[in-house]
């Protein structure tokens, strides 16, 4: 798996310390720092750990989108540590989360980051009688496999693999 250079690793590092003082400042609170990981795959560009207080996040990802993991990606991952340790267990993304993003980090709540994660996540072309299809990794191998088929919810003939 791909790791980040050690200057990006502590560039994190330190975005997550900054994130965690602002919200202890803000909340008149102390949090310990969290483990950090680069083991994060997929399309997922982070995620926390609640239990294991600990933070996810995906190396290649994140070597090609530096920007939007420090204004966004941390501080939406370290407002879910932050929540769990204020409030419990609470929805992921519910009013407690949002609140944090809101009044600490002066950020929009976003459920979902909009990176480009064809290099995380490859897609394969299909079509049927009336359209091209996008499928992924695992449904393109399980058709290939035979062990799946896959029909168009609007024709419902049966997807194949495009030729282009």
């Amino acid at each position: 798996m791909n790791q980040p250079s050690q200057t990006l690793r502590q560039q994190v590092l330190d975005r997550v310390e900054y994130c965690l003082t602002l919200t202890g400042q803000k909340l008149d609170r102390e949090f310990s720092f969290p483990v950090v990981n680069f083991n994060q795959r997929g399309r997922i560009a982070g995620s926390a750990w609640l239990e294991r207080w600990e933070l996810r996040f995906n190396p290649v990802l994140l070597a090609d989108n530096e920007t939007d993991f420090m204004t966004d990606i941390i501080p939406h991952e370290v407002a879910h540590l932050v929540a769990f340790a204020c409030y419990g267990k609470v929805r992921p993304h519910g009013k407690e989360w949002q609140h944090i993003m809101q009044s600490v980090f002066g950020l929009q709540p976003h459920t979902r980051h909009r990176l480009d994660t064809a290099k995380v996540a490859p897609t394969f072309g299909y079509q049927c009688d009336c359209r091209q299809h996008r499928l992924s990794q695992r449904r393109h191998n399980n058709i290939q496999r035979g062990k799946q088929r896959y029909q168009c919810l609007h024709c419902n003939t049966l997807l194949s693999l495009s030729k282009i």
